[in-house]
């Protein structure tokens, strides 16, 4: 081959290559569709009934009443999963018999758990419980939003805590929960 061809070619490949960049460069890439989650923070209140353990039943409203404040984000990355980030303070009112009546803090629960929407407003949350107090375990939340508005959803929830830890004996619970959730 000669110079001159050699040359020639190179100036061939030369020109192709610019026209591939060309078009290249003419071209849009689309970018890949972000992810639109939901994120919603709720705030709601929750009353512990009744309490089963090896050392008994223990029923909200006779020596003192027990009241948790949950508040919370929902992270929603579909309409049927999410994860939900729970922080509960837990005051109690101690009215005892010929006694003077009291009230504390008791207890702060962290309750992460994945949320499972489900049809008509049904949700299911398995949480994991981690308490101050040191216990810890896991609830079931079996939740029902029944109003939804523009800016707010109410909603009520039923939920079973087990609990374990701290010397003390396993216990299961009945919890009952009502809240809205900001839109």
């Amino acid at each position: 081959m000669t110079r001159k061809m050699k040359s020639y070619r190179f100036y061939v490949v030369f020109a192709i290559l610019l026209i591939m960049l060309e078009s290249i460069n003419g071209q849009t890439i689309e970018k890949p569709a972000t992810a639109n989650h939901e994120v919603k923070g709720y705030f709601s209140f929750i009353i512990p009934w009744v309490t089963f353990s090896k050392d008994g039943t223990t029923a909200e409203f006779q020596k003192f009443t027990t009241i948790g404040f949950p508040i919370g984000l929902n992270v929603y990355y579909s309409k049927k999963f999410g994860v939900s980030y729970e922080i509960t303070p837990l005051v109690q009112w101690y009215h005892p018999t010929g006694g003077t009546a009291f009230s504390r803090t008791n207890n702060l629960l962290f309750d992460p758990g994945i949320i499972f929407r489900g049809k008509n407003g049904f949700n299911f949350v398995p949480r994991l419980a981690f308490e101050t107090q040191g216990r810890y375990g896991f609830t079931p939340v079996f939740n029902k939003v029944y109003l939804k508005t523009k800016d707010v959803d109410y909603w009520f929830s039923v939920s079973i805590p087990t609990r374990f830890g701290n010397n003390v004996p396993v216990s299961v619970g009945g919890n009952l929960q009502i809240g809205f959730t900001l839109n």
